[in-house]
């Protein structure tokens, strides 16, 4: 990758609407839920603040799960480019979390106690207790995860280890395409998008710790010949307003 100079492309990120178990308040990971009817909506008013604002991707990447793919074909669809290119990965899955998956969050919180619930859910380097070896067995038989490694089948995940795993399709798939000129669009999880946002803004393990992404509010980065943002007027969100919103009624 060359010097400084100013990638001519963008990158857009979006986190999925609210899905099923965001509304119901439980660690969802790996699980393949829906989205709910807000997140569906959510989904629609993510493609109106980009084809108000003119923005449009040149392909769409995906997780392997069903909440990003249906936010994805909404917002293709709402755009009227549903002929773009689409590349799922399991790299843009969201966080797996273990033994937590599909327990309810107070019930976890309140048997683990405040300051290990929030290591697990905030911090950059602890994982929760893994997923049990039949609970992941059941997980992987899925044909989806035939191809993947034994190796690239977690039972439990950081946010370190989903950096590490994110980072290969960065530099594969995704910025060589910005590169290009492209205007790739990310449609992910909040802490698959919470790993991509602490490398392109070079934030460190405290400050990821704080960041929350909200749910359907497009963000797009230009970036330097390096990977790396570039300030821009007005924020990274494409609608501040609605960001600052959804993360303050308490749905990141």
């Amino acid at each position: 990758m060359g010097g400084g100079t100013t990638a001519t492309g963008a990158l857009l990120l979006l986190r999925h609407g609210q899905s099923v178990s965001n509304a119901a308040d439980v660690f969802t990971g790996w699980s393949d839920v829906p989205l709910s009817p807000l997140g569906a909506g959510q989904a629609r008013g993510a493609a109106a603040v980009l084809r108000e604002l003119g923005v449009r991707p040149t392909s769409v990447h995906t997780s392997l799960l069903r909440r990003s793919i249906a936010t994805a074909e909404i917002v293709t669809h709402g755009l009227g480019c549903g002929w773009v290119p689409v590349h799922r990965s399991w790299r843009l899955n969201e966080r797996h979390y273990g033994a937590l998956t599909g327990r309810d969050k107070r019930a976890v919180a309140a048997e683990a106690g405040a300051t290990e619930f929030r290591a697990w859910r905030r911090s950059y380097a602890v994982a929760p207790p893994p997923m049990s070896e039949a609970d992941a067995a059941a997980m992987y038989a899925d044909d989806r995860y035939a191809a993947l490694a034994p190796q690239d089948r977690p039972r439990t995940e950081s946010l370190a280890d989903v950096r590490a795993r994110l980072l290969p399709y960065w530099a594969d798939a995704l910025f060589p395409e910005v590169r290009a000129g492209g205007t790739p669009l990310v449609v992910g999880h909040g802490n698959s998008l919470r790993a991509f946002v602490m490398y392109l803004e070079g934030l460190g393990p405290a400050e990821v710790e704080r960041l929350d992404i909200p749910t359907a509010v497009p963000m797009r980065y230009r970036l330097d010949g390096l990977g790396h943002a570039l300030a821009e007027p007005g924020g990274r969100y494409l609608d501040p307003v609605g960001a600052g919103e959804r993360v303050r009624i308490g749905r990141p």
